[in-house]
Formats: C-alpha cells, structure tokens, sequence
C-alpha cells in the first residue's frame, strides 16, 4: 500500500472487516519498516449493530488515530422504514440470493426491531426528520465516525440520507440517551464493566 500511496494511485488506505488485533499488527509492522499503516477501518454500524465501531475500535482510535467508515448504516434498509409492513417487491430482501436478509427481516428478532423502528420514528418526527436521516445521524454522531457509506437506488433518496447531516446538531444528549434506551442494546465497553 505504500508503493500505491508513494505513486499516486492512493491517498490513503485502510480496512474492512478486520479484528482490532489484525489492524494494530499492520499499523505496527508499517511503523516498524516505515512504511504507511492504516487510517481506518470501514466496519458495519447501526442502531441495531454496536459492538464492533462502540467498544473494539474506540480504543485504537484514542491509541492511533484510526477512524471508522460506518457502511451499512441503515441496516441494509431496515431502518428506512421499507420493512415495516412485509417484504416490498423490490426490495434487497426479496431478491434472489437474499434469502438471509429476508430471514432477518421476517425472524422474532427483526419483530422486534419493527416495534423499536415505530419508537424511533416519533423521534425522528419530533426531531423534523425521517427516520433514515436519524439513523445516519446517529451513527455520525460517534467520535470515532469518519463517514457512512450510503447506498440509494433513487435521487431523492440519496438526496434524503445527504441531508441527515442537518440532523447531527439536533441530536443532543438527552436524544441520543432516549434512543439508546429505546434500542436498549448499548454495548458495555471492557473499562465501564470493571469499574
């Protein structure tokens, strides 16, 4: 990746998917033959999926600098909303090859997640936004956010999820704390269990 870098062909690069182990082994082995390490990490963040960007890449981001790259922020579009009466014709979930997304969807857990989502759209109807603005909101409003990978299908659609941003400043403590104890899944990082 250095060799990209030095030529041009890259400004910067990161990773995907890897454990916190595997990303600080390539920052210290760049380091030590200096060479250029990683500046992120792009790992799945949403309402529904915590753990990994909340309480496994904090401590590298205070540590050495690596940010996250939130995709999948609306849950494969879960939180749009688009899941909540059934599987729409012409969504993810009822294409070919997408059986697990519509057994998450139709699952007791993803019942459950329907009734959160109707929870959260009073929030984000209070807040004057969608709800998927709230969901992209939300995971920006993380330190050790860098950006969301958005996906759309439509113009307007990406247009709706660009203007989450406009959303961010309105997202104060007590919103974010009413959220988390709507989802009521906050993971526990390792330092707030043992003391």
């Amino acid at each position: 990746m250095t060799h990209v870098i030095n030529h041009g062909m890259a400004l910067y690069w990161g990773t995907s998917r890897w454990t916190s182990m595997e990303i600080m082994e390539a920052y210290s082995v760049a380091r030590q033959f200096n060479q250029i390490p990683p500046i992120c990490e792009q790992a799945e963040y949403h309402m529904f999926q915590r753990e990994k960007v909340e309480v496994q890449l904090p401590e590298l981001f205070h540590k050495i600098g690596i940010g996250a790259m939130a995709w999948s922020p609306l849950a494969c579009g879960i939180l749009s909303g688009k899941y909540n009466n059934g599987i729409p014709s012409h969504s993810r979930a009822s294409l070919k090859g997408h059986h697990w997304m519509k057994d998450k969807v139709m699952s007791e857990e993803g019942h459950r997640q329907q009734v959160k989502l109707k929870e959260l759209q009073a929030v984000a109807e209070r807040l004057g936004c969608t709800l998927p603005q709230l969901a992209i909101a939300w995971c920006l409003r993380n330190e050790g956010v860098n950006s969301v990978l958005l996906g759309a299908s439509r113009t307007d659609q990406l247009m709706e999820n660009i203007r989450a941003i406009k959303v961010l400043p309105k997202l104060s403590q007590s919103i974010v704390s009413e959220v988390d104890n709507l989802l009521g899944n906050k993971p526990d990082s390792k330092k707030n269990s043992t003391s």
